[in-house]
């Protein structure tokens, strides 16, 4: 089983952070390349669609209101691994109030390339959604400074 995290300090309060990525259908709220996220089943199933209309079923696996986060699994995708879980948290960082640590973390089984390769592809995919997410939070500041 191959593992990967990406994390990013973001000058934004916890809960602050968690308003905007905390919901399973919030996705096109924060990540660009995703313009639309339908929810199913209850809101426990997403269908993010990409920029290409490239659809991913995604189902919700545990959603921790304390902890700032939830855990969600791929039942259908065209990425190279199975078993796929991944988590999304936010953090208090000790000693910087008003700043965040935001971890996105995932487990999978590669499938047809090595666990570097898939590695390095859902770093990537995490890396680039955190920077992401900064940019959203950056720009809602901007807009309104008291938000």
């Amino acid at each position: 089983m191959a593992t990967t995290t990406a994390s990013l300090d973001i000058p934004q309060s916890p809960d602050r952070v968690r308003r905007l990525i905390g919901g399973f259908g919030s996705l096109p709220d924060w990540l660009p390349y995703i313009p639309e996220s339908e929810l199913s089943e209850g809101g426990r199933v997403r269908r993010p669609t990409n920029q290409d209309g490239g659809v991913i079923v995604e189902r919700l696996q545990a959603f921790d209101h304390d902890a700032r986060g939830y855990s969600y699994a791929i039942e259908e995708a065209p990425f190279p691994v199975t078993g796929y879980l991944s988590t999304p948290r936010v953090h208090a960082v000790p000693g910087s109030p008003g700043v965040s640590r935001v971890e996105w973390s995932g487990t999978f089984t590669p499938v047809g390339v090595s666990d570097t390769d898939a590695e390095e592809l859902f770093h990537g995919n995490y890396a680039d959604g955190l920077a992401a997410l900064l940019e959203s939070l950056s720009a809602v500041t901007r807009r309104s400074p008291s938000a």
